[in-house]
């Protein structure tokens, strides 16, 4: 199975972060402007505070009636991030978001953020193994080269 450093070079590793003083809607505008669910929480380059993500907002802003215009994102984001480093596998990557029922996890190489991994990615690169071997094993029992 490949790495979680084949699914960044395939999806890219472009990471979209927010500073703990910015406002939830700050947040909020930049997560619809990139049409994406999380935001990863820094307050220095590559020093994460947390993740913030529309989960976030759901439960700790709208279902207690709290203004997303005031209210700062290192208030009500998720703190004590887990990350993970490139050379895992997926399989290891989602038993893992599984156990600690988290939806994204940073990918740090040296560090450094090199990526951000979501459950669908994770899924989608499980799902193209598995799809890919079972060609491969197809193809050995019927003697068709796959």
């Amino acid at each position: 199975m490949k790495s979680i450093r084949y699914i960044l070079e395939k999806k890219g590793r472009n990471v979209i972060t927010i500073h703990p003083e910015q406002t939830v809607l700050r947040g909020l505008e930049k997560m619809a402007n990139d049409n994406i669910s999380a935001l990863v929480v820094t307050s220095a380059p590559n020093a994460i505070k947390g993740m913030f993500t529309e989960r976030d907002y759901a439960r700790r802003v709208a279902l207690q009636g709290k203004s997303s215009s005031t209210l700062l994102i290192g208030q009500i984001m998720t703190p004590n991030v887990i990350a993970i480093t490139q050379d895992i596998s997926p399989e290891e990557c989602m038993a893992l978001m599984i156990e600690h029922r988290i939806r994204h996890l940073p990918v740090l190489d040296n560090g450094q953020i090199a990526g951000l991994i979501s459950m669908g990615d994770v899924v989608k690169a499980v799902i193209s193994e598995q799809e890919f071997e079972i060609k491969q094993l197809n193809g050995y029992i019927t003697g068709i080269s796959a």
